[in-house]
This record gives C-alpha cells, structure tokens and sequence, in this order.
C-alpha cells in the first residue's frame, strides 16, 4: 500500500494495523446533513456508543480517584464489566463486517484494499473496529485516491470528514497506544537479552 502525500504524512502520524473495516458510499440523506450517519446495525451502534461514553468519562474517573478512591476502585471494576461486555459484541459483529485487515491509518485518513472500486471524491461512511479491545467507530470520509491492484482488488484512500473532537481523540489515543506496542515489540526482537 502506498502513503498519502508529504503534507499528510507531517500533519498525523500514521501506523500500519490490523482493524476490521467496512466503507460503503453515504445515502443521500447522509450526505446532505453532516448531523445524520446512520448505520443499520444496531450491535455496532451499541458498541460505538459504549466506546465514546467510556472515553468521554475517563477524565471524570481520574478526578474522582483523588477524593475518593474507594467509590474510583469500584468504577474501575464496572468499567472493566463493561470492556467484557463490549469484546463480546465486537466478536459478534466480526462476521458481519469481516475479519481484520491490513491497513495504513492515522487521525486523517485510512489506507486499505477493497474489493471493489470507489470513485475519488464519493463520499462514504467507515465503520472500524479498532483491535484488540474492538473500539468501534462509525465516521464520515470521502474518497481521494482508488487505484486497481494486480490482483483485482482495489486501494482506496480515504479522508476522514467531520469528525466529533471525541471521534478525533479516541482516534489518536489508539494510534499512539498501538505504536507504542509496536515500539516495544521491535525492541524485544532486536534486542537478544529478551
């Protein structure tokens, strides 16, 4: 797969991965309206909305472990329910959207293979789901590159659009982790002592 252009490529860092992937072109009403992304499963729309909350309440959860740790302890063990409930609806939702695939992401954009051709410029909903603890997000994108393979599949490149700041930091915050895990994995297999 190639990457975007030199500019992309310095505004976001981008990591090769393994997520499960589904890009389908916008309906009209979605394309119209930057409010409306609607997706016809509703385990994935669940399991979307379980990421974003756990997300958006993890500042909270710091807080409260200051002033009292007892009642933070406990939250931390429901938080961990609620992970296992959600790995549960990931696997579930696996067979619909298919088995993780290699790809090119960053906050900005999203290198992969499909087997069919998207016209540059078409507007698209992207379903991911982010491994190994199967964040799912469901984000508005448009198409800037489609190019035929040898192979008879197709690489697209897509542009993230309208992304909320919760989509965006849920984003960065797993490809940082993400590289990290692959830093630390390269050290082990470079160094010899391991």
């Amino acid at each position: 797969m190639t990457t975007l252009d030199e500019e992309d490529r310095r505004e976001y860092y981008r990591i090769e991965d393994r997520i499960a992937l589904q890009i389908s072109p916008l309906s009209a009403a979605e394309a119209l309206d930057p409010e409306v992304l609607q997706d016809d499963s509703p385990l994935f729309s669940l399991l979307s909305e379980l990421h974003l909350a756990d997300f958006e309440s993890q500042h909270l959860l710091r807080q409260l472990s200051d002033k009292d740790r007892t009642l933070a302890a406990f939250l931390k063990v429901q938080n961990k329910r609620l992970d296992l409930l959600s790995a549960v609806v990931a696997q579930s939702l696996l067979g619909e959207i298919g088995q993780p695939q290699p790809v090119i992401i960053s906050e900005g954009s999203l290198d992969c293979i499909q087997p069919q051709p998207i016209a540059p410029g078409t507007r698209v909903k992207v379903k991911l789901v982010l491994m190994p603890r199967a964040h799912g997000l469901l984000l508005r994108g448009k198409v800037t590159r489609c190019g035929p393979r040898p192979d008879g599949t197709h690489e697209i490149v897509t542009e993230f659009t309208d992304m909320t700041d919760a989509q965006r930091q849920l984003l960065a915050r797993y490809i940082l982790q993400r590289q990290q895990q692959q830093r630390r994995q390269q050290l082990e297999l470079n160094d010899p002592a391991s």
